[in-house]
C-alpha cells in the first residue's frame, strides 16, 4: 500500500479513539504530553538503554532525571530507573523485597485500595498477597496490618494517592512499623509523586510519605502521568543501592561495557528516560507547581459545587485532583452510563463515579461536566 492509503486506513482506525484535548476524558491519570517532551522524545527514539555499551549518554541522562526526581523524594543520591510504568515499577520493587529478605512463603501486605499491579506481581513472584481493609478516611488500616505480620512478611506496600480517590496512607506510620520489625516498605506514589511534593509550596496540605522516612525502601513515581512525559514512563526509586544487586542479571553478550541488567525489561526505551531529564530542566520545581495548581484550583472548583447541589455529594474531601461523587438517587454505574451518552469518560465503582482532574482540562470542561452531572443526577 502507499503512504496514502494507509494514512487514510489509520485515521480510520484512530477516528475512534478520544482526545484528551477534547476536554472529555474525566477518569484517566495520564494526559497530553508536554509538546517540548514529545519532540525530544522523537528525536531519540532510537535508544535503548539495554545496551549501555552503544548509549552511554543516554544511560547518564536517566541517572540525573532519577536523581532530579530523587531530589523531589527527599534523597537526591537516590538510585533508579525509568521502565514502562507504575507496574513494572511496583513489579520491580517487589522483586527486590522478596530476594532480599529470602522467606520460603513470602508474603506482602498491601490495602484494599493498592494498584491490581500488586496482584499481577503477586502472581509472577509467587507472593502471597495480605490485602488488609481501609479506615474511614479510605486509609489503610494500621491495626489490621499489625495484626498480619508474621515472620513471613517480606513488604509492606503504602499508597501515596490511591488510583480511586487520591488518598495518601499513613506512610510515617508504616515507616515506623517496618523499621520496628525489619520488613521492606514501598511506597506506590505512581499518581502522587508528580503531586505531593508541589502541594504545600501552593499552600495545601501535604502528608509525609518519601525518603525522608527512614522506613522507605523504594518508591514508584510515574512522569507520564502529573509529569507530562510521553507514554511509557514511569520510575522506581530506591534508597539503598545495594538492594538491587538482589535483582541483577548478566546478559553475557553485553558484558564488555556494562552487562548487568537490573530491570524487568532488557531493551529498554532511552527516549523515555531523555524527555523525563529535558521535561525535568525545562519545567523545574516552579513550572509543576503551576501545573499542580492549576488543577488543585479546578478540583476545588469540583468542591465548591458539588457542596452546593443537593443531588451528588462529595465521597471523601480531596487531597489531590482525584475525586469520588456519589449521587444521592442513583447507583454509579446508571450514573457514569448516562454521562458516557453525553460524551464524558469517567470511571466508577460501585459506590461512586471517579473525577481526575489532569491538566487537558479547562474550566469550560468542568463547568459544563458539572451542568451535564446536576441534570443526569
Amino acid at each position: 500500500m502507499s503512504k496514502e492509503v494507509v494514512l487514510k486506513l489509520l485515521n480510520e482506525y484512530l477516528h475512534e479513539d478520544m482526545t484528551y484535548n477534547s476536554g472529555r476524558i474525566l477518569g484517566s491519570m495520564c494526559t497530553s504530553p508536554h509538546p517540548f517532551a514529545k519532540m525530544v522524545y522523537v528525536k531519540s527514539m532510537e535508544k535503548n538503554l539495554g545496551d549501555l555499551r552503544l548509549f552511554p549518554g543516554t544511560a547518564k541522562l536517566e541517572q540525573e532525571a532519577i536523581s532530579m526526581m530523587g531530589s523531589l523524594l527527599s534523597k537526591p543520591d537516590a538510585l533508579g530507573y525509568i521502565v514502562s510504568g507504575g507496574t513494572e515499577a511496583n513489579l520491580t520493587a517487589m522483586r527486590v523485597a522478596r530476594n532480599l529478605l529470602k522467606k520460603d512463603r513470602p508474603e506482602v501486605i498491601v490495602p484494599k485500595s493498592a494498584h491490581f499491579s500488586f496482584d499481577k506481581a503477586a502472581d509472577l513472584l509467587g507472593l502471597k498477597l495480605i490485602k488488609v481493609g481501609l479506615n474511614k478516611h479510605y486509609q489503610i488500616d494500621i491495626k489490621a496490618v499489625k495484626d498480619v505480620i508474621t515472620k513471613d512478611t517480606v513488604a509492606i506496600v503504602g499508597v501515596a494517592g490511591s488510583t480511586e480517590l487520591g488518598v495518601v496512607d499513613p506512610i510515617s506510620i508504616l515507616s515506623d512499623m517496618a523499621l520496628k520489625h525489619g520488613i521492606y516498605l514501598h511506597v506506590d506514589a505512581s499518581f502522587g509523586g508528580f503531586v505531593l511534593p508541589f502541594l504545600k509550596d501552593i499552600g495545601y496540605n501535604s502528608p509525609e510519605f518519601d525518603f525522608k522516612l527512614k522506613g522507605v525502601c523504594s518508591i514508584t513515581v510515574d512522569p507520564h502521568k502529573m509529569g507530562l512525559a510521553p507514554i511509557p514512563a514511569g520510575g522506581i526509586l530506591f534508597r539503598d543501592s545495594d538492594v538491587i544487586r538482589t535483582v541483577s542479571v548478566m546478559a553475557p553478550y553485553l558484558s564488555l561495557g556494562g552487562g548487568t541488567q537490573y530491570t524487568i525489561s532488557g531493551t529498554r526505551s532511552g527516549a523515555s528516560a531523555v524527555a523525563v531529564w529535558a521535561l525535568l530542566k525545562h519545567m523545574g520545581k516552579k513550572g509543576y507547581q503551576k501545573v499542580v495548581k492549576r488543577c488543585m484550583d479546578l478540583t476545588h472548583l469540583v468542591v465548591k459545587e458539588v457542596e452546593r447541589s443537593k443531588k451528588v455529594y462529595l465521597v471523601i474531601n480531596p487531597t489531590m485532583n482525584v475525586l469520588g461523587l456519589a449521587s444521592k438517587s442513583i447507583e454509579p454505574k446508571r450514573l457514569a452510563d448516562k454521562l458516557k451518552q453525553r460524551g464524558w469518560a469517567i470511571s466508577f465503582t460501585q459506590k461512586y463515579i471517579r473525577l481526575v482532574v489532569m491538566p487537558h482540562l479547562k474550566k469550560k470542561h468542568i463547568i459544563q461536566f458539572l451542568s451535564d452531572l446536576e441534570e443526569l443526577a
